[in-house]
C-alpha cells in the first residue's frame, strides 16, 4: 500500500506535542483533552515510549487503553500522529536477548534503564520493531483519527555507533556489498600504511578502541555502515506499516543537533521531513542554530513544507545549565519555524512528566498548571497559528547556497587533523551567521546536486570532495555562478585519500589557486589580512594559514603576520561565466563582512539592510507572498512592508512597526508568475 496523502489530513498548521497519557490516571485524560481544545491543538503525538505497556511480553499485545485513548482524542476532534515505540525496548526483550545490547567503542556493554538501546544490526531487535510497527499498523491503519505514523525517535540519538557481534557480521557483510573484494577494501583503506593489509574478510574487524588512531578511512566506512544500519531499521518499520496504512510516514531528525545521520539520505525515504530542535543554552544568539536546523529540515525534503516534530516551550533538562526561555521567545522561535517551511508547530511535551529523567523539561501544560505563563503562551500561540492557515503549503525560496555535507563532516571530526582548532560546526556557522545579519536566506545543499537554481555558493568545510562533485562545483562557476571555499576543503576523497595533485586540487581551475602547505597557529595566536578593496584596509584572522600557490586569481587580501606573512590569504578568479573566491584563513565576524560585501556584489545577491538581530523571511504562495519578521530586539523597529498583517488582523500600509520581541506574518497578495524563479 502506497501513500495516499502527501500531508497529514488536518486543517490548518498543525499544532500539538508528544502525548504521555500512560502516566497519567484516566481522570486526567479528559482534562488534558479539554485543554488541549482551549490550545487549539489538532495533532498530538503517541505512543513513542510505549513497547512494554502494548507487547508485554514477545507476542502478546494489550491494545486496550491505547483504543480507548485514539477514540477519546477523536471524538474531540484532535489527531493523532502514531509513534511506533521502538527507540526503547522493554525489560523483556534484553532478558530474552542479551545478545541485542549495544557495545561501545571502548567495550562497554551498554544497560537497560535508558532509551536507545537496542543493536540496529541485531536480527532479534529487527524482527521484533517490524512485529509491532506492524501489529499497529494493524489495527490502527483505518483508524479516522491516525493521519500520521512516526516511526522511532531520533535515530542515532543517544546511540549510534555499535560494536557489538552482531554488529561486526552485518559490518563485514556491508564492506562486501561495498567493495566486492579485499584488494578493493585494501587500495581503499590504504592498508599498506602500518601493515594493515587483510587477507581474510574475518579479520576484518570494527574500528573499536585501539593502541593509537585507528584507520581513518575505516573509520569513515564506519560511520556510513553505522547510518546505513540505522536506516534499514526505519526502512524495515515503514514498509511494515505501508503493507497496511496509507497516512505518510516521518521520523524525527535532529538537524543540526547530530551528526550521526546522513540527513540527505534519510529525507529520501520518509513523506514528510519531520525534526526536533532545542535551543543551546549556551548560545546567546540561539535563533541562530535554531534557523540553520530549519533551513536545513526544508533543504534536505527539496523545499517541500515539514514539521518541527519537538521543541520546547521554556527550558530543557539535559544541558549543563538549563536557561528557561523569557516571554515571546517561544512565539517567536515557533513562527521563525513556520517562516522557514515548517507547516506543523509541536512539542515536547503535552503534560510536564512528574517522574523519570526529562521531570525537569519544559511541556505545554507545565507544573506549575494553567495559571502559569507558559501556558498562557501556549493558547495565544495555537491562537495564532488558527490566523495563519493560508500560508501552509507556501515555500521559501533563496538565491544561496550553502554546502553541507555528513560524510565530509564525517571525515573532518577524526582524529590527527593538522589543528583541533578547526571544526566544520563553526566555520558554518559563522558563512551562515553572516548571511542571516545580512538578511539572506539560504538553503543548504550537496555538492553534486543542481547548483544552477543559486546565485551564490557557500563551501565553508569541505573537507572531503569526490573528483566528479569537483567537476560539478567547477562546471557552477564556468556557468556563471559565483563560489566561496573556505580552508581546508577540498584535501580528501571519498576514502579520506589526499587528492593527487596537492590540496584542493580537484578545485584549481575554478580557483586559480593550490594550497602548498598547511600553515595552522598555535592556540590563542592571532594574525592580520591586508586587504585589497573596499572597507577595513586590515582584517583580524586566527587558528589558520596557508602556503597559497596562485596560478592566475586576483590577489585580495595578503597575510601581514604569522607563518605566511606576506603571502596570499584571500583570492578572486574570473573562471568562464563566473568567479571563484577562496578564503585560506579564519576571519572574524567583521572580516568576513568586509569580504562577503564583494561577494555578494560578484553574485548579484542585495543584502537587507535590516538591524542586527531582524528576521525577515518569506515563503512564497500560489497568488501571495507571505513575509515573517521577528524583531529580537528590545525596542520597537519600523520595516518597509505592506500588506496584511495575519497575526494582528491589521494592515501595513508601506510600513511596519513591529515591537520587541514580537512577531508579524504579513500577506502581500500578487498575481501568479509564471515560470521563473
Amino acid at each position: 500500500m502506497t501513500s495516499t496523502n502527501a500531508w497529514p489530513d488536518l486543517r490548518g498548521i498543525a499544532y500539538g506535542g508528544d502525548y504521555t497519557p500512560e502516566q497519567w490516571p484516566r481522570e486526567t485524560w479528559d482534562e488534558d483533552v479539554a485543554l488541549m481544545r482551549e490550545a487549539g491543538v489538532n495533532l498530538v503525538s503517541v505512543g513513542i515510549f510505549s513497547w512494554a505497556l502494548l507487547e508485554t511480553s514477545e507476542g502478546v499485545f494489550d491494545f486496550t487503553w491505547l483504543d480507548e485513548l485514539i477514540d477519546l482524542l477523536h471524538a474531540n476532534g484532535i489527531s493523532v500522529d502514531l509513534g511506533t515505540p521502538t527507540a526503547s525496548p522493554p525489560a523483556w526483550f534484553f532478558a530474552d536477548h542479551p545478545e541485542a545490547r549495544v557495545i561501545t567503542r571502548d567495550g562497554t556493554v551498554m544497560g537497560f534503564g535508558s532509551r536507545g538501546m537496542a543493536s540496529h544490526s541485531s536480527p532479534e531487535y529487527r524482527a521484533a520493531i517490524v512485529r509491532i510497527a506492524s501489529t499497529l499498523a494493524e489495527r490502527y491503519g483505518q483508524h479516522p483519527a491516525v493521519v500520521l505514523w512516526h516511526v522511532h525517535n531520533e535515530y542515532g540519538v543517544p546511540v549510534g555507533e555499535d560494536y557489538s557481534a552482531q554488529s561486526v557480521h552485518a559490518w563485514r557483510e556491508w564492506l562486501r556489498e561495498r567493495y566486492g573484494s579485499l584488494d578493493d577494501l585494501n587500495r581503499a583503506w590504504g592498508t599498506a600504511f602500518w601493515g594493515q593489509h587483510y587477507g581474510d574478510w574475518e579479520h576484518v574487524g570494527a574500528p573499536a578502541a585501539a593502541p593509537s588512531v585507528v584507520n581513518p578511512a575505516q573509520r569513515l566506512d564506519f560511520a556510513r555502515f553505522t547510518d546505513h544500519q540505522l536506516r534499514e531499521c526505519f526502512i524495515a518499520e515503514r514498509d511494515a506499516i505501508r503493507a497496511h496504512a496509507g497516512q505518510p510516514i516521518t521520523t524525527n531528525f535532529m538537524a543540526n543537533q547530530s551528526w550521526t545521520t546522513d540527513m540527505w539520505a534519510w529525507a529520501r525515504e520518509v513523506d514528510i521531513v519531520s525534526d526536533d530542535h532545542y535551543l543551546w543554552a549556551a548560545d546567546p544568539e540561539g535563533e541562530i542554530g535554531l534557523a540553520i536546523a530549519a533551513d536545513l529540515s526544508r533543504s534536505v525534503g527539496g523545499g517541500k513544507p515539514w514539521i518541527l516534530m519537538e521543541h520546547s516551550t521554556s527550558a530543557v533538562n539535559w544541558q549543563p545549565r538549563n536557561v528557561a526561555k523569557r516571554p515571546g521567545e517561544m512565539a517567536r522561535n515557533s513562527l521563525s519555524h513556520l517562516g522557514r517551511g515548517a507547516d506543523g508547530i509541536l512539542f515536547f511535551q503535552w503534560r510536564a512528566s512528574r517522574s523519570g529523567a526529562e521531570k525537569f523539561h519544559s511541556a505545554m501544560v507545565p507544573h506549575a498548571g494553567t495559571g502559569a505563563r507558559v501556558w498562557r503562551e501556549v493558547v495565544e500561540l495555537g491562537d495564532t497559528l488558527g490566523r495563519l492557515t493560508e500560508v501552509k503549503g507556501s515555500r521559501v525560496v533563496a538565491d544561496v547556497a550553502i554546502l553541507w555535507d555528513f560524510e565530509s563532516f564525517w571525515a573532518q571530526d577524526l582524529e590527527w587533523r593538522p589543528s583541533e582548532d578547526v571544526g566544520h560546526a563553526e566555520r558554518v556557522r559563522a558563512f551562515y551567521e553572516r548571511c542571516w545579519r545580512d538578511g539572506i536566506t539560504v538553503d543548504f545543499a550537496l555538492p553534486g546536486q543542481d547548483l544552477s537554481a543559486y546565485r551564490l555558493v557557500i563551501a565553508p568545510a569541505q573537507y572531503l570532495l569526490t573528483t566528479a562533485d569537483a567537476a560539478n562545483l567547477t562546471r557552477y562557476v564556468a556557468h556563471g555562478g559565483t563560489l566561496v571555499v573556505s580552508f581546508f576543503s577540498a584535501i580528501v576523497d571519498e576514502n579520506d585519500t589526499v587528492h593527487a595533485g596537492g590540496y584542493g586540487a580537484p578545485l584549481r581551475e575554478a580557483l586559480g589557486v593550490a594550497v602548498e602547505e598547511f600553515l595552522p597557529l598555535r592556540a590563542g595566536d592571532t594574525s592580520t589580512v591586508v586587504w585589497n578593496g573596499e572597507g577595513a584596509d586590515e582584517l583580524s584572522a586566527d587558528v589558520w594559514q596557508e602556503h597559497l600557490v596562485v596560478d592566475d586569481a586576483e590577489v585580495r587580501g595578503s597575510f601581514l603576520d604569522g607563518p605566511g606573512a606576506g603571502m596570499p590569504a584571500i583570492t578572486r578568479h574570473r573562471h568562464g561565466a563566473g568567479t571563484g573566491w577562496y578564503i585560506s584563513t579564519r576571519l572574524d565576524a567583521a572580516g568576513l563582512a568586509i569580504v562577503m560585501k564583494e561577494v555578494y556584489a560578484d553574485a548579484g545577491v542585495a543584502p537587507s539592510g535590516l538591524l542586527d538581530g531582524v528576521e525577515v523571511i518569506t515563503r512564497r504562495g500560489a497568488d501571495a507572498d507571505f513575509t515573517v519578521a521577528i524583531n529580537h530586539r528590545a525596542e520597537t523597529i519600523s520595516l518597509p512592508i505592506t500588506g496584511h498583517n495575519l497575526v494582528t488582523g491589521t494592515d501595513a500600509p508601506g510600513m511596519l512597526d513591529l515591537a520587541g520581541g514580537e512577531v508579524a506574518v504579513i500577506r502581500t497578495s500578487r498575481v501568479a508568475e509564471g515560470g521563473g524563479r
